[in-house]
């Protein structure tokens, strides 16, 4: 087995040697991805994978291993990729056999070219995810992975930061081999329109600052690249994920960890350049892209890198303060620790919270029910254990709904904040739609991951009109919060995309949205100045006990749940006998609704 690579800065390496020793086997692929899972489970070993979500583009190698968080953003159409391809030397008509799978560049040395005629070529196919960071994630969340990362990596010593760049070893290299720079340019201008790229030697990276969208004017864009984030504000990269086994267990929405192989080639960008300039020549009728659709679909690998996976992971929950997956045995020794100290941790959460709603201890009792409901199953339409909250009797256009919202963000991994203004509604895109010009699914405010809060505050609605789009955007969250679930918009079609998203909306009155419970806050104290009163708040509190809480009302949300026969008996005994009483004190609903606070 191949042991002397460095698996993390030369993965491409490892693979080469299980092909070398396999051939066209299909077992050495199996072999590959079981050897990384194996070097992922030594001790603390994916604490030393740099990750794209701390670690800025320009810091990493090419076609090193590394991990990105992520949600499914969008699913582009499968790609073939030459499997396995054989070049030819044009002097010595020696051939190689090559391996195709995790490049997205073919690897040719010099004097070699790709036999696309070969009897030996397969043609396969992966998936490619367009995958962002995970949308509304927490500042503690991030800080928390960035502490126990511990790779090692270091920055181009010529770095500058929104220009592009080449580091002084690049410069030194294009001045000594300018000749073989040009041919190499030239090779892959030249195979490009036939897919199997030829590069001689390492490829350089262009650098470019990820989150500055700066038109990018050498690629002849016609305008910023749209990095497709759900929110506003959002930062990090966005990468296309090439997916090559199992793609069929994820979809949209879906939170990822992902360990694979960066390819961050500025070939990619050239080839991308060029294929658009030559599509402009073709008849339309034969040219099945468009120009925008190639610029969407083949960004410029500095501004979106690609991800060639090797393993591929689905998150439960995206809190770095617990076990990555609850259901696993080595789980089960710290869920049963923390068992034990529920009741004091929920009486401490209690009292935080209850200073947090100006005193209400009821209001903060029902915040802590919506922290940690989830929906655990569906009957049909309807989503069972969500649980969305309408605090009424909030100061109209305060900053306390702003101050609230902050300490809600201090103890849950994901949150959005919607200010629920007349022009916010009319102008914001709520719901994504697809775009079939670019064949992409343009992200809206909704399209989050599962169990973030989102919190709306309907103070701040005032006397206006809402258009067209703002009835559509409250329809949205009225749907959203009632079934849990968004339509997204396919202009010839509505798709219902299910969802679970904890909805709490603070208001001067009752709501306009529906809502699950409506409880009135009840402020025994009014502090003169409400910012100073919660930042004081929050400093009061040590930060292992604010890790205890997060802890908390994470883990309760995915614990199982059962009732007895004994309890099932009783509870329906008890609803008889208050129908009995009287049939209009309680309906089948509020039955539902006590048994998920009881929950």
């Amino acid at each position: 087995m191949p042991c002397g690579e460095d698996w993390l800065s030369h993965p491409l390496g490892i693979v080469q040697g299980f092909f070398a020793q396999n051939g066209v086997n299909p077992g050495w692929e199996k072999k590959v991805i079981e050897y990384f899972k194996e070097k992922l489970k030594e001790n603390n070993a994916p604490k030393w994978v740099p990750s794209l979500n701390e670690v800025p583009l320009h810091y990493l190698k090419p076609n090193s291993f590394v991990k990105f968080r992520c949600m499914i953003q969008d699913m582009f159409d499968p790609e073939f990729y030459m499997g396995v391809y054989e070049t030819v030397n044009r002097n010595t008509k020696a051939r190689v056999l090559h391996f195709g799978k995790y490049r997205d560049v073919a690897e040719c040395g010099p004097q070699q070219e790709v036999d696309l005629n070969s009897p030996r070529t397969t043609t396969l196919e992966r998936q490619t995810f367009y995958c962002v960071p995970v949308p509304g994630e927490s500042t503690w969340v991030k800080e928390a992975y960035v502490n126990t990362n511990q790779a090692r990596v270091s920055p181009s010593t010529s770095y500058t930061p929104s220009r592009h760049k080449r580091s002084y070893e690049d410069d030194e290299d294009m001045d000594l081999q300018p000749n073989k720079q040009k041919e190499q340019h030239a090779g892959a201008r030249q195979a490009g329109s036939v897919g199997g790229l030829q590069w001689c030697g390492e490829p350089k990276r262009l650098e470019t600052e990820a989150s500055s969208g700066q038109q990018l004017n050498s690629l002849n864009l016609s305008s910023p690249f749209d990095l497709n984030f759900p929110l506003p504000g959002e930062k990090g990269p966005a990468c296309l994920v090439k997916v090559y086994e199992d793609w069929d267990c994820f979809k949209v929405n879906d939170v990822l960890e992902l360990y694979g192989i960066l390819s961050v080639d500025p070939v990619l960008s050239i080839l991308n350049n060029d294929e658009r300039d030559a599509s402009s020549l073709l008849d339309p009728m034969e040219c099945t892209d468009t120009a925008e659709e190639q610029r969407v679909h083949s960004p410029p690998a500095s501004l979106v890198p690609r991800i060639h996976v090797v393993l591929a992971q689905k998150l439960q929950h995206i809190n770095p303060l617990l076990p990555a997956c609850l259901n696993k045995e080595e789980s089960k020794t710290f869920v049963s620790s923390f068992m034990s100290e529920l009741s004091p941790v929920r009486a401490e959460l209690l009292g935080f919270l209850t200073h947090a709603l100006l005193g209400d201890s009821l209001a903060a009792e029902y915040l802590i029910l919506h922290l940690i409901s989830t929906v655990y199953t569906r009957r049909d339409v309807l989503p069972l254990g969500k649980f969305t909250v309408n605090l009424s009797g909030c100061p109209r256009n305060s900053t306390f709904t702003e101050h609230l919202y902050r300490i809600i963000q201090h103890l849950v991994p994901a949150s959005f904040h919607l200010q629920m203004t007349i022009a916010n509604m009319n102008h914001l895109k709520f719901i994504p739609h697809k775009d079939y010009t670019a064949n992409r699914l343009v992200s809206g405010l909704l399209q989050l991951p599962s169990n973030t809060s989102l919190v709306i505050d309907e103070t701040l609605l005032e006397q206006g009109q809402l258009d067209t789009p703002g009835v559509h955007n409250v329809t949205a969250l009225s749907n959203l919060i009632t079934w849990q679930k968004v339509d997204y918009d396919f202009s010839y079609h509505q798709m219902e995309f299910p969802c679970n998203i904890n909805v709490f909306i603070t208001s001067e009155g009752r709501s306009l949205l529906p809502a699950d419970c409506q409880i009135h806050l009840q402020p025994q104290l009014i502090p003169p100045n409400m910012e100073e009163y919660m930042n004081s708040l929050l400093s009061a509190v040590l930060p292992s006990v604010l890790n205890k809480f997060r802890i908390y009302l994470t883990l309760l949300r995915f614990l199982d749940y059962s009732i007895s026969d004994e309890i099932t008996k009783a509870v329906e005994d008890d609803f008889v006998e208050m129908r009995k009483n009287d049939p209009q004190s309680i309906t089948a609903d509020d039955l539902h609704q006590l048994l998920i606070v009881a929950r």
